[in-house]
């Protein structure tokens, strides 16, 4: 096998096809088993269709590529590369919601040409462009009239169960999909649903009887289980799971963060004088990815968005990105992507070997990140020094955009009001001194009418010929 050709960890186990680097792109071997499946996506015109309706990934066949098993090889396609992958457990309960109704559309589309997706994961989704789209070419196959839909308990495990029990018990039981990486038992989310979800039909249809039906048939090797669900007509089926999903309904908290930008600590004059330096600082660097970590609902993500720099909106608080992708759907932004991440346990390596998704750090590093009103967060809230805050933030980034908030500023004292005050090392002059080994401190300006300070900086990597010890003019 070539040196230059990496099979991708999370592919192994399709028998259809797997996806490989090679050369620093992405292609997908299509296996001759699936040939017969693929020659009907692409005459019967479905493929056409769905990718014309932006619900498909397009892709150009190519045929000066190896291939990973040439042996087992009919074709190669290149899929239209999607910049960065995210999963189910990072998103929101409308971006989760959204990927839903995708699936059940392209099922909807799949039946009007004789095929149907022979599995329904949450995985086969990603966002790209502000919106969800459906990557997984070889997912479809023929449909034979009368069968059920072989892909119904995985659609209820991947989206209508963390749905509902995002809806009725709280929007934080989806990180439940961290740990059920194939969706969330249908018996577990049965038992944690409240009574009043046993008097909606669809949901007493697809997830307390469903469980019911599924614990029955556990320790019989038939079909009878899957047959017994496909009571529905086909399209009855996916009409009734498509106003199941519609219909739940989201019972969004206070966010403690939500309305951060909104407060009167906050001046007008403040905030446009941080929004046109983050933009300036933007400007001198020019970076193709941002993190903005910390994000808030996105306003200063979109600062970087609007100038078509792809932007990861990244925030630990569900309301806030809910808040945040509600505007992205709204506005159709393109290049921001809201997404949650708790910075101090970011999404792990997860799966066959904690191999099949990435974990959130290694899926970087970003041209640059912007941590704005964070610092204090971690170090005063979570206990982190400023060595270890540095280290990782240039494991993460090549440039960085922070802002030093010293504990005299009204949100430090916030966060020290019911605690001792234990962190002597919390100063300007101690942070500058732990980033110096990491990063070249490019600019730094005093905000007007507050004591906080931003600082553009760059991992000395990047500048090798520059010492970091720079005399700076707080004015300028």
């Amino acid at each position: 096998m070539n040196k230059e050709l990496t099979i991708l960890p999370s592919s192994f186990r399709d028998p259809s096809g797997q996806l490989f680097w090679y050369e620093g792109i992405l292609y997908r071997q299509i296996n001759s088993t699936y040939r017969e499946q693929y020659e009907q996506l692409m005459d019967s015109g479905l493929y056409r269709e769905l990718v014309d309706a932006e619900l498909l990934i397009p892709h150009q066949e190519v045929s000066d590529v190896p291939c990973p098993e040439p042996a087992g090889a009919y074709k190669t396609i290149k899929p239209r590369f999607i910049p960065f992958i995210s999963y189910p457990y990072e998103w929101s309960f409308s971006q989760l919601q959204d990927a839903a109704l995708l699936t059940l559309a392209v099922q909807k589309k799949a039946l009007d040409l004789k095929m149907t997706l022979k599995d329904a994961s949450a995985y086969n989704i990603q966002f790209a462009g502000g919106k969800p789209v459906f990557i997984d070419t070889l997912s479809f196959e023929h449909y034979r009239e009368g069968t059920p839909w072989v892909a119904y308990r995985q659609f209820c495990q991947h989206f209508l169960a963390p749905l509902a029990l995002m809806s009725y018990r709280g929007h934080r039981l989806h990180q439940m999909l961290r740990v059920f990486l194939d969706g969330i038992p249908l018996d577990l989310a049965s038992s944690l649903l409240p009574f009043a979800t046993r008097l909606r039909f669809s949901l007493l249809s697809h997830i307390h009887l469903h469980a019911r039906s599924q614990k029955h048939y556990a320790a019989k090797k038939t079909t009878a289980e899957v047959k017994k669900r496909s009571h529905f007509p086909m399209l009855g089926l996916i009409d009734n799971l498509e106003s199941a999903v519609t219909s739940l309904k989201l019972r969004t908290a206070t966010a403690e963060w939500a309305d951060y930008y909104e407060e009167k600590v906050f001046s007008a004059e403040y905030l446009e004088e941080k929004k046109a330096l983050v933009s300036t600082f933007l400007e001198k660097i020019n970076p193709s990815l941002v993190w903005d970590l910390g994000a808030n609902t996105g306003l200063f993500s979109r600062i970087a968005s609007n100038k078509g720099i792809l932007t990861l909106s990244l925030e630990i608080d569900p309301d806030c990105v809910e808040k945040n992708y509600k505007q992205v759907t709204r506005d159709k932004e393109s290049s921001l992507l809201p997404l949650l991440l708790d910075l101090t346990n970011p999404s792990p390596s997860l799966g066959w070997e904690n191999n099949e998704r990435d974990a959130f750090v290694e899926r970087g590093p970003a041209d640059m990140v912007m941590a704005l009103a964070l610092l204090h967060h971690l170090a005063i809230s979570n206990n982190l020094p400023f060595s270890k805050i540095a280290a990782f933030f240039r494991r993460i980034c090549t440039s960085l955009i922070i802002e030093f908030i010293p504990k005299s500023d009204p949100r430090a004292k916030q966060l020290l009001l019911n605690r001792e005050d234990v962190f002597e090392n919390y100063t300007r002059e101690h942070f500058e001194a732990e980033f110096a080994p990491y990063f070249h401190t490019l600019e730094r300006k005093k905000l007007e009418n507050s004591e906080r300070m931003l600082y553009l900086m760059a991992k000395k990597e990047t500048y090798p010929g520059d010492t970091g010890n720079r005399e700076f003019d707080d004015s300028c």
